[in-house]
């Protein structure tokens, strides 16, 4: 494995986590990398960066980003992004990572793209629950300016310092299940 295919899965992992906050913007980021030639994607992933991808993404990332500040279609929003994180958390680390298998690329595509994306979805969608519970989903958007910043910092490092964002996903992960593990019990009540 060289360095450029670790450097990928990297990026790819940055990404995937980034998507668990908010699907569209980390594929927006992307598409603007690749659009002004920062990263090189897969060949059957090129179209990505191009200006079609660049404007399409853009619009649903601002559409996104905007339609989880109203409260109750965040609620409505959770529940629909579960299965496209899962779907584009795969995606960014097949289009990311080169020189490796098939087999193997999807392999990690579906793992530690896909499984990242979600677990971070579902987390995130839990403490959205319990603001709405306790707050009547007032507390939600500071919920999703948090999440929104969160995607945007850790999407930024994935493309310019790919191993510094994989550690930087580590640290969310933990914080995440630290803060989930306080919230079941009081979820179950």
């Amino acid at each position: 494995m060289t360095t450029e295919t670790i450097i990928s899965l990297f990026l790819g992992i940055g990404l995937a986590a980034s998507v668990g906050f908010r699907v569209f913007l980390p594929l927006f980021a992307l598409s603007l990398a690749s659009y002004f030639g920062m990263w090189d994607l897969n060949d059957n992933w090129d179209w990505i960066g191009s200006l079609a991808a660049v404007i399409t993404l853009g619009v649903a990332t601002i559409v996104e980003v905007f339609a989880y500040f109203i409260p109750w279609v965040d609620s409505l929003l959770d529940g629909l992004s579960m299965p496209l994180a899962a779907l584009a958390g795969t995606a960014v680390m097949v289009a990311t990572v080169s020189d490796l298998d098939p087999v193997i690329t999807w392999s990690l595509a579906i793992i530690a793209g896909g499984g990242t994306a979600t677990a971070i979805r579902g987390a995130s969608a839990t403490s959205r629950l319990a603001s709405t519970a306790t707050t009547g989903g007032l507390g939600n958007p500071l919920i999703s300016t948090v999440e929104t910043g969160t995607a945007t910092v850790v999407s930024i490092v994935s493309i310019f310092a790919p191993i510094l964002a994989a550690i930087l996903v580590i640290f969310i992960l933990v914080i995440i299940f630290s803060i989930y593990r306080k919230l079941r019990p009081r979820l179950n009540k």
